[in-house]
Parts: structure tokens; sequence; C-alpha cells
């Protein structure tokens, strides 16, 4: 859906600048950081920028739950809640996931056959629902230390120092979960290197959709929903936008990484 695509857009920009923005405090040591906050115009100037990214973010977030409910409550998707809940189409945790990754990892050792995976697979899975996890530690930590004169009336003064830390290590551990197991699985795939465009452009080619969700073609096949989901290839500038921005944000995580590594082993 382009709303789908618009979203994760905006998503990667709010993320890369929340990055960009947060690091430097937590290694504010290190004299890349001081040349990043000198380039964003002081440590002033940066902090609105993290402020602003932060409160776009809490935004698509809302918009993601809304988008959540709103899937609940569709029929088309199941009889009841439940049954939506742990249909296919659904991103929520369902038994087959378990088997999915039991499969994989005997694929991975060369003890069976791939999985086949419908719409969903379960690393995906994973990674839309981390993203609750993170936007409630990182998100009620950084309100908090966002307004300290609203937040100390009610709150104890030791609740600062918990927010400090866990808005700190989590966006940490975020940043780095991102930078290594999500690029892997968008970037450095053999068959998706060096980016897969499909958030994008809304297409993917037949033949990777048959190898990557088997099951998600089949059943859009005996549902009658095949041909009205086919559709032509991407423009040019489609393309090309896809491209310069994957390749963007690839080589800013990349970097970003390196920095975090280097920063955290001297």
């Amino acid at each position: 859906k382009p709303i789908a695509r618009v979203m994760h857009i905006i998503l990667n920009m709010c993320f890369f600048t929340l990055t960009i923005t947060g690091l430097p405090l937590k290694f504010n040591d290190e004299e890349w950081s001081k040349a990043v906050i000198g380039f964003l115009g002081g440590a002033n100037v940066a902090g609105t920028i993290h402020r602003t990214a932060a409160a776009i973010l809490i935004t698509l977030f809302s918009g993601a739950i809304v988008m959540s409910i709103r899937f609940l409550l569709n029929p088309k998707h199941g009889k009841n809640v439940w049954a939506r809940l742990m249909s296919p189409d659904s991103l929520w945790p369902r038994k087959q996931d378990w088997y999915d990754f039991r499969d994989m990892f005997k694929w991975f050792l060369d003890m069976g056959p791939m999985p086949k995976f419908d719409r969903w697979t379960y690393w995906e899975k994973f990674d839309f629902l981390a993203v609750f996890w993170g936007m409630f530690a990182i998100g009620i930590s950084g309100l908090i230390l966002w307004m300290p004169e609203v937040t100390a009336k009610f709150l104890p003064g030791w609740i600062f120092n918990v927010a400090i830390i866990v808005h700190s290590d989590e966006a940490l551990l975020a940043t780095g979960f991102i930078f290594t197991v999500h690029f892997f699985n968008t970037h450095f795939i053999p068959t998706k290197f060096p980016m897969d465009t499909v958030i994008f452009t809304g297409r993917i080619q037949k033949y990777k959709f048959l190898e990557e969700k088997p099951l998600y073609y089949e059943r859009l096949e005996r549902d009658g929903r095949l041909e009205k989901n086919k559709g032509g290839a991407p423009d040019i500038l489609t393309n090309l936008f896809s491209s310069v921005i994957g390749i963007l944000f690839l080589t800013t995580g990349i970097v970003l990484t390196v920095l975090i590594v280097i920063s955290l082993l001297t």
C-alpha cells in the first residue's frame, strides 16, 4: 500500500535523524561526535532537531497503532478478533512462526529444506513488534527527559537517572540491531544485494515473490486476488529514488556502525 511505503520512508528519515543527533551524546568524548555536533550547529540545534524527529516518529507510531486496530476490526481478515490476530495477514506471532524458525535453523545447517513462507516471515514480525518495545522504552524515557520541569512535579529524582540509562542504552541497542540484523535481511542477503527496493517501489518480480513468499502467492492465486495485485515495473524515477535513498541509508548506517564499534573498543 502507498501509505505503508510513505510511512517507511518517514520512519527511515526520523530514525537516521535521531541516530545522528543522539549518538554524539552517547559518545560525547569522541572527536567524531564533536565534529557531528559542530556540523549540525551546536548542541542546542542538535537537540531541537532530535526532539522534532522524535515528535514525528511518535505521530507515525500512533498511526501504525491505528492501522493495527483497523486491521483487527476488519471482518475480511477473519470472523472474529482472534481469527484476525492469528491470520496469515497478521503480524502477530503464531505457532507456524516457531516451525519456520526451527526449519530455517535446520536449513542453515543443511539438515532440511528451506521453509515456505506466507505474507510475513518470523523475522519481519520480530522487526515490527520490536518497534513497540523500543518506542515505549525510548519514547517514555525521552519524554521524561524532554520536559523535566513538568515530570519532576510528580516523579522522584532517581527516575531521571533511570530514564537517561534506558534512553541511551535502548537507543544504542535499537541502532545496533537495525545496522546489523535488519541491514542483513534487507541488503546483504545475496538475492537482495545491494538492497531490497520493494518497500519503496511497492513492486516485486514474480520469480522473487515465488522464491520468498510462495505460500502467499498460492493464497492470492487461490482467492482470486493475484491478478488484482499484478502491476507493471516501476518507472525510472521511482527506481532512481529507491536506489539513491537506499544507498544513502546503507552507507550512513555502515559508517555509524564503524564509529560505534571504534568508540566502544577504545
